[in-house]
């Protein structure tokens, strides 16, 4: 479906396209200054070529060669002139280019960090990459193209009317004519266009989804030889971008030699009426010499503004998307003053809590349970429970629709969010590592750990000899799709970063699903050493990795309906014994 422009929209996001380039205002002001001061002084060329051919003619056969060799000079001048002021405007505005470039990159990335996890769940990643990298080009490299050519146009076409004025107002009037004609013919042009150029932007972004999808997903794609399917999903998505891109270029492109036949037509009409006002003496040969230059410069920047429609259609689509994401709502701010829990004893209560990810459809309901400090606590149930949003909640990802939880008696939702998730360390299914050395890698949660810290939380891990047995052991480089490293081996070095940053409560979810026997129970005693004296959550589907837990909540449809230790809830015989019970079945 074609994504119809919003007229209001566009116009808030170009508004707030206009009011961030605040702090360059200054350095633009300067560019077109300079760009109207170089067209200026390029109007007056045709002028006094004009004049210097009328010299010739009427000082023929003597021409006065000393007027004409000053009148060549000042043009030389000119030329120059115009040439340093153009460059120096040039200048201006690619270095203010670059630091806009800069500046709107880092608002979309502190953006994404103020964006509340639900906005995550509900768009692609390769839309919002796009919207930081090719849409903040476009919209950079228009913002320049665009004040430097519609400056010039303006000026050129301001001037152009005065100086064709001046020498003859019949000829100039016929020259006027084609302005409102081409004006409306771009107006229309540029409407009809606009729908198109949103609409590649916005496909341009599913293309980059698409993309990220199938590269992260490489493995997943050739192990199912899914590649055929996979290349005809992209060429969809490709070929629709191909479609709406040609359309967007070629209505653009229309504008141009649409335009082209008004003020040809104008022109030829002009060099006509010229030619019998030179037979009856009404106008000098040089006069209609510069007149008919002039009436060439009063055409060039209006040809010229109707080209530029395709890079200001580009410039209002990419603004829209930029400043329509930075718009986006954050999450709720702190409480202020926001209270704070001193020392972390890891007491964590849920009093009546719910939650529904769409209105509607709850997802947990009534939620109630006590964990006093220490406690190992497991969360199990069946696939939409609701276990991962407990722990979403706890971590105040998203808040609850009612009820509230407490650390410490303590509500989260009066804490500022820093301090809620400083109290907890988490393991997940999913390993994270960013490119760097492993070093870089185990002190993420706490920068000042000394590289005997990191030691020994690698060796409390289990991790120090595989660690050693890298090239260059800890300052080894290593990445998320680091080949030299097994899955299992990345998610004991993500509980050595848990160790390392060393957080009163530990969170541990389905951290041990994809990993071999030998390496699970590597894990299970590395997390035993890191939850010990802590509070901490523990989310398994393998129900025997839990076994030894403190407190196992069974979650249903969004309640608990049984909650005690491995043996009593055996001797219950209820949903947990199944769930148990089944994992041991043939």
């Amino acid at each position: 479906m074609t994504n119809q422009p919003n007229k209001k929209s566009m116009f808030a996001s170009f508004k707030m396209f206009l009011k961030s380039l605040k702090g360059h205002r200054f350095s633009i002001i300067v560019a077109i200054l300079l760009t109207v001061g170089s067209a200026l002084f390029g109007l007056f060329i045709p002028k006094i070529l004009g004049d210097m051919t009328t010299i010739a003619v009427n000082t023929y056969p003597n021409i006065d060669w000393s007027a004409l060799g000053g009148k060549a000079i000042l043009v030389i001048i000119l030329f120059l002139t115009s040439a340093a002021l153009n460059y120096g405007q040039a200048f201006i505005l690619a270095v203010v280019s670059a630091k806009y470039t800069k500046e709107v990159r880092e608002k979309i990335l502190d953006k994404i960090f103020k964006l509340p996890i639900a906005y995550f769940d509900k768009h692609q990643y390769g839309d919002t990459l796009s919207r930081m990298s090719n849409d903040v080009d476009v919209l950079t490299t228009s913002m320049s193209q665009e004040i430097a050519d519609v400056s010039m146009s303006i000026t050129i076409l301001v001037g152009v009317m005065v100086l064709m004025l001046t020498i003859s107002v019949p000829l100039s009037l016929i020259s006027f004519i084609v302005v409102p004609v081409s004006v409306f013919v771009v107006g229309q042009i540029m409407r009809y266009a606009q729908k198109y150029f949103r609409e590649q932007q916005s496909t341009l972004g599913v293309l980059n989804s698409e993309v990220e999808e199938d590269y992260s997903g490489e493995i997943v794609i050739k192990s199912n030889s899914y590649e055929d399917d996979a290349l005809d999903e992209f060429t969809k998505v490709n070929d629709k971008l191909t479609k709406v891109s040609r359309r967007a270029q070629i209505f653009s492109s229309l504008s141009f030699p649409v335009t082209h036949i008004f003020t040809n037509l104008g022109y030829v009409a002009v060099c006509a009426l010229g030619g019998v006002f030179v037979i009856e003496g009404r106008i000098s040969i040089g006069n209609i010499q510069a007149f008919i230059q002039y009436v060439s410069q009063f055409n060039r920047p209006i040809t010229e503004i109707a080209s530029t429609t395709s890079t200001l259609q580009a410039l209002l689509a990419a603004s829209e998307r930029i400043f329509e994401f930075l718009n986006e709502p954050e999450e709720e701010p702190d409480k202020n003053p926001a209270k704070a829990v001193d020392r972390v004893r890891g007491e964590v209560e849920f009093h009546n809590v719910s939650f529904s990810y769409i209105e509607g459809r709850p997802v947990i309901k009534n939620f109630s349970a006590k964990i006093t400090p220490g406690m190992k606590v497991a969360i199990v149930g069946p696939t939409g429970a609701g276990k991962t949003t407990m722990i979403n909640l706890l971590m105040r990802f998203y808040e609850p629709t009612s009820g509230y939880i407490t650390v410490d008696g303590v509500p989260t939702s009066e804490m500022k969010r820093s301090d809620v998730r400083q109290m907890f360390g988490m393991v997940l299914q999913d390993t994270w590592l960013f490119n760097g050395t492993v070093e870089d890698n185990l002190k993420y949660g706490n920068l000042l750990a000394s590289l005997d810290d990191i030691k020994r939380a690698a060796k409390a891990s289990n991790v120090n000899h595989i660690i050693e047995a890298l090239p260059k052991a800890y300052h080894s480089e290593i990445s998320e799709d680091s080949d030299n490293i097994s899955a299992g081996e990345k998610q004991l070095l993500t509980i050595a970063r848990a160790m390392v940053a060393n957080p009163p409560m530990m969170i541990l979810d389905e951290a041990t699903s994809n990993v071999d026997t030998r390496t699970e129970q590597l894990i299970q005693d590395s997390f035993e050493k890191l939850t010990l004296g802590r509070t901490s959550f523990v989310i398994a589907h393998r129900l025997s990795t839990i076994r030894n837990s403190d407190l196992i909540l069974v979650m249903r449809d969004g309640n608990i309906v049984e909650q005690g230790t491995h043996e009593e809830l055996l001797k219950l015989n209820g949903f947990y014994a199944e769930l148990y019970n089944s994992q041991f079945s043939e």
